[in-house]
């Protein structure tokens, strides 16, 4: 069977419908609090006694930013913040019983908006959606590490 490649149009158009669907949710967890809240939820779920500064990494936002929510998660009863013993400086971060619960519930709100968005879809396309994001991440990890510059000292490698 010969291999076509997907033409430059065909890239543009895909390239195109992601940047839109990435704004739309950037934007979503930017202005709906339950999805910012969401988004943070999962992300200290993701790691027991996270950081304040790896949460910040993780969103990719100023640590300013964290600290104000991470407070406001707190005052809500669904983090609890513990001094970090390995370092003074520092907290960490974990979701109570009540954040548990919360991460849930807006887990279960996202599950049922997503679904409406595909409510006219059949189940192939859904499945076939989610196969192809899965392909195209793998192909980004795949060229990312392709890319990467080998590690260690570069004056190192070089030959005399």
């Amino acid at each position: 069977m010969a291999t076509v490649k997907a033409s430059r149009d065909d890239v543009r158009a895909m390239v195109t419908a992601l940047f839109v669907t990435n704004a739309a949710l950037d934007r979503a967890r930017r202005q709906k609090k339950g999805a910012s809240t969401l988004s943070l939820l999962q992300v200290i779920a993701a790691t027991h006694g996270i950081r304040p500064s790896e949460i910040a990494t993780a969103q990719d936002v100023h640590p300013s930013q964290v600290t104000r929510q991470v407070r406001e998660l707190e005052r809500l009863g669904l983090v609890q913040i513990t001094a970090d013993v390995a370092d003074g400086r520092s907290c960490r971060v974990t979701l109570t019983s009540a954040g548990s619960a919360e991460l849930h519930a807006l887990t279960e709100e996202g599950l049922h908006r997503f679904g409406l968005f595909v409510a006219d879809w059949e189940p192939e396309e859904v499945r076939m959606l989610t196969s192809l994001l899965q392909k195209l991440e793998a192909s980004k990890a795949t060229v990312a590490a392709r890319q990467r510059p080998p590690s260690g000292r570069y004056w190192a490698r070089q030959t005399a």
